[in-house]
């Protein structure tokens, strides 16, 4: 049985936060709540993908990511708005620390350069028969005695005698 990449579920985790993060941020903010600015740095979350990367080598480290997530979530536990998404970003947290400790790596997940196939390349020969077509194994080429016109097994006999009577 495999082992469990404990990284990607802390992903998933971190990435469902920051969306309920900026849900309530949202809300905070719109609603003018009494420290409606915490909704406003829940708001500023979404960025942090790009924070991440741009740290490079410091932040693929899990326990640095560990505690990154959880020092971020101490803000938004203040607002009852975000106050979910500070709990799953605590979760995120507490699942980046297990990977860590599993000596897990991250590495980011760039889009590939798709080649474009050359246009000649790509051109097939019409068929040369028309349809309906037999089916593949049907299609095999006479061999030379077939083609020759006598039957591999050499001339067939009629069991049956044949006359010509015409009544």
């Amino acid at each position: 049985m495999g082992q469990i990449e404990w990284a990607m579920w802390a992903n998933e985790q971190a990435l469902a936060s920051g969306l309920i993060l900026i849900t309530g941020g949202i809300v905070a903010t719109a609603g003018q709540f009494t420290q409606w600015y915490l909704g406003a740095y829940s708001i500023g979350q979404k960025y942090l993908t790009r924070v991440v990367k741009l740290f490079g080598p410091l932040t693929r480290n899990y326990y640095i990511r560990a505690f990154l997530h959880l020092g971020l979530a101490v803000p938004a536990g203040f607002l009852l708005a975000t106050i979910l998404g500070t709990a799953c970003l605590a979760i995120a947290s507490g699942i980046y620390l297990l990977a860590a400790i599993r000596g897990e790596q991250w590495s980011p997940i760039e889009p590939k350069l798709k080649e474009r196939p050359q246009i000649g390349a790509t051109i097939k020969q019409p068929p040369s028969n028309p349809p309906p077509r037999p089916p593949a194994e049907a299609r095999k080429k006479p061999s030379e005695e077939e083609a020759a016109g006598v039957s591999p097994g050499g001339p067939q006999e009629n069991p049956m005698p044949v006359t010509d009577e015409v009544v």
